[in-house]
């Protein structure tokens, strides 16, 4: 998808006598929340719902392209920005469903007191129009509805087939200028997908939008697949297959769907994770009842050990700056969290709350670790600052683990499994408050996610 540049975007609203404003730029992303370091807590902060409306976007005529009309497109993508805001647990949205169509004059000059007699603080209006080249064109405007005044006003040329990601995007300029945050909506998760006996999964790797559209299956489930992670670029994902007591780490490239393996061997490996700079790769392997963490160049070659301490040491992830890695370990004679520089120097256990923590995941802020907490015959998702302070978990289930972070830092992904002996996993989400607790729609069962960056 091409953002189209100022220019050319003030020119698009030109032509339907728009004057040439551009949008706002968000405020930047705020600090996050200063975290006490006490005994552990269950978030219950909450907040009331700032309420949007959000209509149809209007087209100037109904036009069909690659089997697309515009005015039901525009229907989709406004129940897209609805559905995306929603889930970020901020925003009540009016959906297209329960307020009345716009017209396309009002796209630049809104009836705001209908809006505010809607009690809506916000309204969202747009357009969608085909180009000459087979294309179509998205516009997105975001209105104070007491003020009277544009708050937003972004413009995408699109190929048909990406109308969601124009949704997307127009829900994250929406979402960064009202929250102060960095988007996350235009963004993708990789994660295995389950089917078949509990004694004989098949695992596949899949990957979809974060709200779970735009669903793909990337293997066929011929070999086992485990722990997926998407690049820093995104043109990639890293994941450990399972064939015929061989076990390797593959690169597969989104792209041209070609895979590339980076290390084989026939002991058990897991874990595989990015550097931030999708130079290196993060691995755990057991070799004789020992587990130990090793790095790896992305393009294959000789792997260098980081720890050597008798016991489990998994991998978890490096911290934003690609100075020091988070993993766990049972060194001490249970699961724990630990951090140590690149090179495995400076090794230093900060979990020390009850119960065994473990699958650390840095977050892409650097404010905060995720992790899971088992204990009591239950698993939780929860955060700790990476000294170890501040622990408070955000999960309240029988078996919540593996969480992985939004591209801004303040959602989490997680799988949940049920309990019984057919139990069945799931992806969930949720925010850093662990008031807003959803479950992504997958066509199978799912589990081990991982959240990619937003999209370019």
């Amino acid at each position: 998808m091409k953002m189209k540049t100022p220019l050319a975007l003030a020119m698009s609203f030109l032509a339907l006598g728009a004057a040439p404003a551009f949008a706002q730029q968000p405020t930047p992303p705020q600090p996050a929340e200063q975290v006490q370091d006490s005994p552990e807590v269950v978030a219950e902060i909450g907040s009331e719902k700032s309420v949007i409306a959000i209509p149809a976007l209007a087209t100037p005529a109904v036009t069909t392209v690659a089997g697309l009309r515009t005015d039901t497109l525009g229907r989709q993508i406004a129940e897209v920005i609805a559905a995306d805001l929603e889930r970020s647990g901020l925003y009540a949205p009016l959906g297209p469903g329960s307020v009345r169509a716009i017209t396309m004059p009002e796209v630049t000059a809104p009836r705001f007191a209908d809006w505010q007699a809607r009690n809506a603080e916000n309204v969202v209006h747009g357009f969608v129009r085909t180009n000459s080249t087979g294309g179509l064109i998205v516009g997105c405007y975001l209105y104070d509805t007491d003020l009277g005044s544009e708050l937003v006003r972004q413009g995408f040329e699109i190929q048909p087939g990406d109308w969601r990601r124009a949704a997307h995007k127009c829900a994250d300029a929406i979402y960064s200028r009202l929250s102060g945050e960095a988007p996350f909506f235009d963004s993708r998760v990789a994660y295995i997908a389950e089917s078949g006996p509990k004694g004989n999964r098949i695992k596949r790797l899949a990957i979809m939008d974060s709200d779970g559209g735009n669903h793909r299956f990337i293997t066929n489930g011929q070999a086992l697949a485990i722990s997926p992670r998407f690049s820093p670029d995104y043109k990639k994902i890293v994941y450990v297959s399972y064939l015929n007591n061989r076990v390797r780490v593959f690169i597969y490239d989104v792209a041209n769907g070609s895979q590339k393996l980076v290390t084989e061997s026939g002991n058990a490996t897991f874990a595989p994770r990015w550097s931030p700079d999708g130079t290196q790769i993060l691995y755990s392997m057991a070799v004789g009842g020992n587990t130990d963490i090793y790095r790896i160049s992305a393009n294959g070659g000789t792997p260098v050990r980081l720890t050597t301490t008798a016991g489990i040491d998994v991998g978890g992830s490096f911290s934003p700056d690609g100075k020091k890695i988070v993993f766990e370990s049972d060194r001490s004679g249970s699961q724990q969290i630990y951090t140590m520089n690149i090179d495995g120097s400076n090794q230093q256990r900060i979990s020390f709350g009850g119960g065994r923590y473990a699958t650390p995941e840095w977050s892409p802020r650097g404010d905060l670790i995720a992790f899971t907490r088992m204990g009591g015959g239950e698993f939780r998702v929860g955060v700790m600052t990476p000294a170890g302070g501040g622990v408070r978990l955000l999960t309240n289930s029988w078996q919540d683990e593996a969480p992985t972070w939004s591209p801004n830092g303040r959602v989490i992904q997680f799988f949940r499994t049920s309990p019984g002996r057919e139990g069945k996993s799931s992806l969930w989400q949720v925010d850093l408050t662990g008031v807003n607790l959803r479950r992504l729609p997958t066509p199978q069962d799912g589990s081990d996610p991982s959240w990619g960056p937003v999209l370019p």
